[in-house]
Protein backbone atom coordinates (compact mmCIF):
# COMPACT_ATOMS: atom_id res chain seq x y z
CA UNK A 1 0.00 0.00 0.00
CA UNK A 2 3.22 2.15 0.24
CA UNK A 3 4.37 1.60 -3.06
CA UNK A 4 0.84 2.01 -4.29
CA UNK A 5 0.36 5.52 -2.62
CA UNK A 6 3.29 6.95 -4.10
CA UNK A 7 2.57 5.95 -7.98
CA UNK A 8 -1.25 5.68 -7.87
CA UNK A 9 -2.42 6.79 -11.12
CA UNK A 10 -0.26 3.38 -13.44
CA UNK A 11 -1.55 2.39 -16.45
CA UNK A 12 -0.73 -1.54 -15.89
CA UNK A 13 -3.04 -3.00 -18.81
CA UNK A 14 -0.14 -4.43 -20.52
CA UNK A 15 1.45 -6.41 -17.72
CA UNK A 16 -2.11 -7.87 -16.70
CA UNK A 17 -2.08 -9.51 -20.37
CA UNK A 18 1.47 -10.83 -19.97
CA UNK A 19 0.83 -12.49 -16.59
CA UNK A 20 -2.34 -13.36 -16.54
CA UNK A 21 -1.30 -15.23 -19.72
CA UNK A 22 1.75 -16.37 -18.34
CA UNK A 23 -0.28 -17.95 -15.14
CA UNK A 24 -3.31 -19.60 -17.93
CA UNK A 25 -0.42 -21.73 -19.23
CA UNK A 26 0.21 -22.99 -16.01
CA UNK A 27 -3.23 -23.52 -14.85
CA UNK A 28 -4.72 -25.14 -18.09
CA UNK A 29 -1.58 -27.64 -17.80
CA UNK A 30 -2.71 -28.60 -14.39
CA UNK A 31 -6.21 -29.31 -16.03
CA UNK A 32 -4.80 -31.26 -18.17
CA UNK A 33 -3.00 -33.33 -16.14
CA UNK A 34 -6.25 -33.61 -13.17
CA UNK A 35 -9.72 -33.93 -14.21
CA UNK A 36 -11.02 -31.71 -12.35
CA UNK A 37 -14.52 -29.54 -12.36
CA UNK A 38 -15.59 -25.78 -12.21
CA UNK A 39 -16.78 -25.29 -8.31
CA UNK A 40 -20.09 -23.26 -7.84
CA UNK A 41 -19.37 -21.48 -5.55
CA UNK A 42 -18.05 -19.48 -8.07
CA UNK A 43 -20.43 -19.25 -10.24
CA UNK A 44 -20.91 -15.74 -12.00
CA UNK A 45 -17.33 -14.50 -10.87
CA UNK A 46 -15.80 -14.81 -14.39
CA UNK A 47 -15.73 -11.01 -14.22
CA UNK A 48 -16.80 -8.54 -11.71
CA UNK A 49 -16.25 -4.87 -10.53
CA UNK A 50 -17.06 -2.53 -7.63
CA UNK A 51 -18.55 1.11 -7.32
CA UNK A 52 -16.21 3.90 -7.85
CA UNK A 53 -14.02 4.07 -5.06
CA UNK A 54 -12.50 7.42 -3.92
CA UNK A 55 -8.82 6.46 -3.70
CA UNK A 56 -8.78 3.25 -5.59
CA UNK A 57 -11.33 4.09 -8.04
CA UNK A 58 -13.43 1.30 -9.88
CA UNK A 59 -11.84 -2.36 -9.07
CA UNK A 60 -12.67 -5.70 -10.88
CA UNK A 61 -11.35 -8.74 -10.87
CA UNK A 62 -12.29 -12.36 -12.03
CA UNK A 63 -12.40 -15.95 -9.56
CA UNK A 64 -12.34 -19.15 -10.96
CA UNK A 65 -11.82 -22.34 -8.88
CA UNK A 66 -11.79 -26.24 -9.60
CA UNK A 67 -11.70 -29.08 -7.66
CA UNK A 68 -11.34 -33.14 -7.87
CA UNK A 69 -10.33 -36.10 -6.88
CA UNK A 70 -6.57 -35.58 -7.03
CA UNK A 71 -7.04 -31.39 -6.78
CA UNK A 72 -8.55 -30.22 -3.62
CA UNK A 73 -8.46 -26.49 -4.72
CA UNK A 74 -7.37 -24.78 -8.17
CA UNK A 75 -7.47 -21.34 -8.51
CA UNK A 76 -6.99 -18.78 -10.93
CA UNK A 77 -7.73 -15.27 -9.91
CA UNK A 78 -7.32 -11.36 -10.49
CA UNK A 79 -8.59 -8.34 -8.65
CA UNK A 80 -7.49 -4.55 -9.13
CA UNK A 81 -7.81 -1.46 -11.13
CA UNK A 82 -5.67 -2.08 -14.24
CA UNK A 83 -5.22 2.22 -15.18
CA UNK A 84 -4.65 3.25 -11.00
CA UNK A 85 -1.31 0.89 -10.38
CA UNK A 86 -2.74 -2.65 -8.79
CA UNK A 87 -3.33 -5.90 -9.52
CA UNK A 88 -3.01 -8.97 -7.53
CA UNK A 89 -2.88 -12.34 -9.79
CA UNK A 90 -3.28 -15.36 -8.95
CA UNK A 91 -2.70 -19.15 -9.79
CA UNK A 92 -2.93 -22.13 -6.72
CA UNK A 93 -2.59 -25.14 -6.68
CA UNK A 94 -3.53 -27.22 -3.31
CA UNK A 95 -3.09 -30.80 -4.52
CA UNK A 96 -5.29 -33.84 -2.69
CA UNK A 97 -3.82 -36.36 -0.07
CA UNK A 98 -2.80 -39.26 -2.00
CA UNK A 99 0.84 -37.93 -2.05
CA UNK A 100 2.50 -35.26 -0.33
CA UNK A 101 3.92 -33.14 -3.21
CA UNK A 102 4.08 -29.70 -1.68
CA UNK A 103 1.31 -27.62 -3.04
CA UNK A 104 2.36 -24.53 -6.07
CA UNK A 105 1.49 -20.96 -5.71
CA UNK A 106 2.20 -18.38 -8.09
CA UNK A 107 1.68 -14.52 -7.69
CA UNK A 108 1.82 -11.56 -9.96
CA UNK A 109 1.13 -8.28 -8.83
CA UNK A 110 1.62 -4.77 -9.86
CA UNK A 111 1.87 -1.99 -7.05
CA UNK A 112 3.08 -0.47 -9.64
CA UNK A 113 6.36 -2.03 -9.23
CA UNK A 114 6.38 -5.63 -10.34
CA UNK A 115 5.72 -8.44 -7.66
CA UNK A 116 6.76 -11.74 -8.11
CA UNK A 117 5.57 -14.99 -5.96
CA UNK A 118 6.58 -18.39 -6.46
CA UNK A 119 6.69 -21.12 -3.94
CA UNK A 120 6.05 -24.75 -3.31
CA UNK A 121 3.68 -24.66 -0.27
CA UNK A 122 5.02 -27.15 2.14
CA UNK A 123 2.62 -30.21 3.38
CA UNK A 124 4.67 -30.82 6.99
CA UNK A 125 6.32 -28.85 9.46
CA UNK A 126 10.07 -28.45 7.22
CA UNK A 127 11.81 -27.69 11.24
CA UNK A 128 11.39 -31.95 12.23
CA UNK A 129 11.22 -33.23 9.02
CA UNK A 130 14.47 -32.87 7.31
CA UNK A 131 13.93 -35.40 4.69
CA UNK A 132 11.17 -33.52 3.23
CA UNK A 133 13.28 -30.22 2.89
CA UNK A 134 16.47 -32.53 1.36
CA UNK A 135 14.01 -33.85 -1.28
CA UNK A 136 11.91 -30.59 -2.17
CA UNK A 137 13.81 -27.73 -1.24
CA UNK A 138 17.69 -28.27 -1.25
CA UNK A 139 17.18 -29.12 -5.25
CA UNK A 140 15.91 -25.74 -5.40
CA UNK A 141 18.36 -23.80 -3.40
CA UNK A 142 20.68 -23.01 -6.12
CA UNK A 143 18.29 -21.51 -8.25
CA UNK A 144 16.73 -19.37 -5.29
CA UNK A 145 19.93 -18.09 -4.72
CA UNK A 146 20.80 -17.15 -7.90
CA UNK A 147 17.63 -15.20 -8.48
CA UNK A 148 18.36 -13.57 -5.13
CA UNK A 149 21.56 -12.15 -6.41
CA UNK A 150 19.78 -10.63 -9.23
CA UNK A 151 20.48 -7.00 -8.99
CA UNK A 152 17.43 -5.81 -10.50
CA UNK A 153 15.49 -7.35 -8.27
CA UNK A 154 14.65 -6.84 -4.30
CA UNK A 155 13.19 -9.32 -1.37
CA UNK A 156 9.87 -8.20 -0.68
CA UNK A 157 9.25 -8.52 2.98
CA UNK A 158 5.28 -8.90 4.20
CA UNK A 159 4.39 -6.90 7.08
CA UNK A 160 2.27 -9.99 8.14
CA UNK A 161 4.28 -11.86 10.58
CA UNK A 162 1.97 -15.21 10.15
CA UNK A 163 2.60 -14.89 6.65
CA UNK A 164 6.13 -14.62 7.06
CA UNK A 165 5.97 -17.66 8.87
CA UNK A 166 4.51 -19.70 6.07
CA UNK A 167 7.41 -19.22 3.45
CA UNK A 168 9.38 -22.17 2.85
CA UNK A 169 12.82 -21.84 2.45
CA UNK A 170 13.31 -21.31 -1.10
CA UNK A 171 10.02 -19.16 -1.54
CA UNK A 172 10.69 -16.21 -4.25
CA UNK A 173 8.76 -12.81 -3.21
CA UNK A 174 10.12 -9.85 -4.70
CA UNK A 175 9.99 -6.51 -6.56
CA UNK A 176 11.23 -5.20 -9.09
CA UNK A 177 10.97 -2.22 -12.08
CA UNK A 178 7.74 -2.95 -13.91
CA UNK A 179 9.06 -3.79 -17.55
CA UNK A 180 9.43 -6.40 -20.29
CA UNK A 181 12.62 -7.59 -19.44
CA UNK A 182 11.86 -8.82 -15.66
CA UNK A 183 8.58 -10.12 -16.71
CA UNK A 184 10.69 -12.46 -19.27
CA UNK A 185 12.94 -13.03 -16.25
CA UNK A 186 9.64 -14.44 -14.11
CA UNK A 187 8.61 -16.42 -17.48
CA UNK A 188 12.08 -18.12 -17.55
CA UNK A 189 12.54 -18.82 -14.05
CA UNK A 190 8.90 -20.58 -13.85
CA UNK A 191 9.65 -22.90 -17.16
CA UNK A 192 12.40 -24.91 -14.63
CA UNK A 193 10.25 -24.59 -11.55
CA UNK A 194 7.13 -25.73 -13.14
CA UNK A 195 8.30 -28.32 -14.81
CA UNK A 196 9.88 -29.80 -11.60
CA UNK A 197 7.10 -29.27 -9.82
CA UNK A 198 5.12 -31.74 -12.41
CA UNK A 199 8.46 -34.38 -12.38
CA UNK A 200 8.00 -34.28 -8.90
CA UNK A 201 4.25 -35.47 -9.14
CA UNK A 202 5.00 -38.02 -11.70
CA UNK A 203 7.98 -39.61 -9.32
CA UNK A 204 5.36 -39.67 -6.04
CA UNK A 205 4.84 -42.19 -3.95
CA UNK A 206 1.49 -42.37 -3.05
CA UNK A 207 0.11 -41.82 0.63
CA UNK A 208 -0.72 -44.98 2.72
CA UNK A 209 -4.88 -44.43 3.54
CA UNK A 210 -4.48 -44.16 6.93
CA UNK A 211 -1.87 -41.16 6.86
CA UNK A 212 -4.76 -39.02 4.47
CA UNK A 213 -6.82 -37.82 7.05
CA UNK A 214 -4.27 -36.23 9.21
CA UNK A 215 -2.77 -34.79 5.94
CA UNK A 216 -6.10 -33.26 4.83
CA UNK A 217 -6.47 -31.33 8.18
CA UNK A 218 -3.43 -30.13 7.86
CA UNK A 219 -3.59 -28.97 4.12
CA UNK A 220 -6.99 -27.51 5.08
CA UNK A 221 -5.56 -25.54 8.41
CA UNK A 222 -2.96 -24.11 5.96
CA UNK A 223 -5.07 -22.87 3.06
CA UNK A 224 -7.42 -21.22 5.46
CA UNK A 225 -5.11 -19.38 7.67
CA UNK A 226 -2.89 -18.58 5.00
CA UNK A 227 -6.21 -16.47 2.92
CA UNK A 228 -7.30 -15.14 6.11
CA UNK A 229 -4.02 -13.56 7.64
CA UNK A 230 -3.42 -12.13 4.57
CA UNK A 231 -2.67 -8.36 5.22
CA UNK A 232 -3.70 -7.52 1.34
CA UNK A 233 -7.11 -8.54 2.90
CA UNK A 234 -7.59 -4.70 3.94
CA UNK A 235 -8.06 -3.87 0.28
CA UNK A 236 -11.25 -5.48 -0.79
CA UNK A 237 -12.46 -4.24 3.02
CA UNK A 238 -12.10 -1.01 1.95
CA UNK A 239 -13.61 -1.24 -1.82
CA UNK A 240 -16.31 -3.73 -1.26
CA UNK A 241 -16.89 -3.64 2.68
CA UNK A 242 -16.85 -5.83 5.52
CA UNK A 243 -19.58 -7.77 4.23
CA UNK A 244 -18.96 -8.28 0.77
CA UNK A 245 -15.48 -8.81 1.18
CA UNK A 246 -15.86 -11.60 3.90
CA UNK A 247 -17.68 -13.30 0.91
CA UNK A 248 -14.85 -13.46 -1.00
CA UNK A 249 -12.65 -14.59 1.23
CA UNK A 250 -14.62 -17.60 1.96
CA UNK A 251 -14.88 -17.91 -1.54
CA UNK A 252 -10.98 -18.07 -2.09
CA UNK A 253 -10.92 -20.29 0.61
CA UNK A 254 -13.28 -22.35 -0.70
CA UNK A 255 -14.81 -22.81 2.15
CA UNK A 256 -17.76 -24.58 0.70
CA UNK A 257 -15.59 -27.09 -0.94
CA UNK A 258 -13.67 -27.78 2.42
CA UNK A 259 -16.95 -28.58 3.77
CA UNK A 260 -18.59 -31.07 1.80
CA UNK A 261 -14.81 -33.18 1.50
CA UNK A 262 -13.65 -32.99 5.36
CA UNK A 263 -13.36 -36.15 6.64
CA UNK A 264 -13.69 -38.17 3.79
CA UNK A 265 -10.66 -40.44 4.03
CA UNK A 266 -12.17 -41.71 7.59
CA UNK A 267 -15.24 -42.97 5.54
Amino acid sequence: MEFLSENPDVDVNTAWERCWGIQTKIIERVKARYQVEKHPSCDGREYFDSDDHPVHGKMEGSFNSYTGDEVDWLVHSWIGNRKRSILDINATVFLGQMNQVPHLTIIFGTIPRLYFYAEYTPRMDLRTNPDYVSRYYEPVNQDFLEFRSNHDWTRFVSHGTYLRSLMSPICVSSHAELNDANIDYCEDYLEKFIQRWFNWLDEAEELPMEKRDEQQRYDYAVRELGYRNDPMNILPIEVFGQEEANRMLEMRIGIDQIAETKGRWTK
